[in-house]
Parts: C-alpha cells; sequence; structure tokens
C-alpha cells in the first residue's frame, strides 16, 4: 500500500502530544505543524479566554490547539460530514465536548448566520481548500454582517497564488507570513465608534 500515513498532533497547552484523527485520503488538507505552531507563537497569551471559530474546521486541528492553549470555546464548521466525525472524534479525544459547538453547512452562510444573531468571535481561523474563491466570501461576509468582536482577529491561510481581495471597511492588514507556497493573513477588525 502507498498511502503515507500523516501526523497530526496538538503542540502544546492542556492537551500537548495529543494525537489527533487524520483523513485516509488528501481531500482534507491539515495545516502543517511548523506553520500552526508559527501562528500561536504570534497570537500568543491573546489566545486565553477567546471565544474561537474555526470556519473550514477540517480534522479540527486549529481549534482543538487553541482550545489547548486556554481559549473559552470554539466553534467548529465544516460541510462535509467526513470532516465533521473526524472534528467529533478529535474533540472527544481531548475531552473538550463542553467548550465545542460542530455546525455542519456552509462556511459563508453560518458566520453569516452566527453573525445575525449576534454571536462575535475573538478569533477566526480561515484555512479553506486553496484557490476556490472561499477566502473572498469569508472576507465579503465581514464586511456586511460582522462575525468578529471589534479588535478580533481573522486568520487566513492561503495559497500564494491566491490573492487576498480589496478589505472591507473595518478591515487592517496587520502581518502577513509567507511559509513556502503558503501564506498567514492576520486581519484585525477595528469598527471605532463615533
Amino acid at each position: 500500500m502507498s498511502y503515507r500515513s500523516k501526523y497530526m498532533r496538538i503542540i502544546t497547552g492542556k492537551a500537548r502530544g495529543l494525537q489527533l484523527t487524520v483523513p485516509k485520503n488528501y481531500d482534507v488538507r491539515p495545516t502543517a505543524d511548523r506553520v500552526k505552531e508559527s501562528v500561536f507563537n504570534i497570537i500568543g497569551s491573546k489566545i486565553i479566554g477567546a471565544k474561537v471559530l474555526d470556519l473550514f474546521a477540517g480534522t479540527g486541528n486549529l481549534g482543538l490547539e487553541s482550545w489547548s492553549r486556554g481559549a473559552k470555546s470554539i466553534t467548529f464548521i465544516d460541510e462535509s460530514k467526513e470532516s465533521l466525525r473526524l472534528v467529533k472524534s478529535n474533540i472527544a479525544k481531548c475531552r473538550a465536548e463542553a467548550d465545542c459547538i460542530v455546525i455542519k453547512g456552509s462556511a459563508p452562510q453560518v458566520a453569516e448566520r452566527l453573525a445575525a444573531k449576534g454571536e462575535l468571535f475573538d478569533f477566526a481561523f480561515c484555512d479553506p481548500p486553496y484557490n476556490k474563491g472561499w477566502i473572498q466570501q469569508i472576507i465579503a461576509v465581514l464586511g456586511q454582517k460582522t462575525f468578529l468582536q471589534n479588535g478580533g482577529y481573522l486568520v487566513i491561510e492561503r495559497s500564494a497564488h491566491d490573492e487576498l481581495p480589496p478589505l472591507p471597511v473595518g478591515c487592517e492588514l496587520v502581518r502577513s507570513n509567507s511559509y513556502g507556497e503558503t501564506i498567514i493573513d492576520f486581519i484585525l477588525w477595528n469598527i471605532f465608534e463615533i
């Protein structure tokens, strides 16, 4: 069998070293450990007590790393039954059920529904399939109905070939890091009341 196993683990925090269940195929592209570690080093202690939205959950990798590092609650969104099965399995492995919500659906539509209900997040991770227009859709939702708290961050993982669209009023690209073909963008949502 030519299948090369993929390993994914929680890097640090209360679930440190825990091996996560990974997909049997390559339809799900988990964030590489070195990229994930860099992202969370940049976020630092801001994750503690945060409400986190994992928009394209995949395996739950980013949301569960957030939980392990002290995030208060995680909402996972995915439209794939297989991904949702993996997410639920990994939540159970971490014993994080009390702090996690799993929603089936299209990330832009669910994010819009959550925003309409007044659900706002400190961090939203956006790691969709590359070059499919999902990032542009999520940023469009953010411009119409924000799902971020004032001072919250949208953290995007994208291919170097996938351009960011113009950002709506209230959004500021505060940092962009390259890791080979992968780019991580940190977009701050900051609307000041007048």
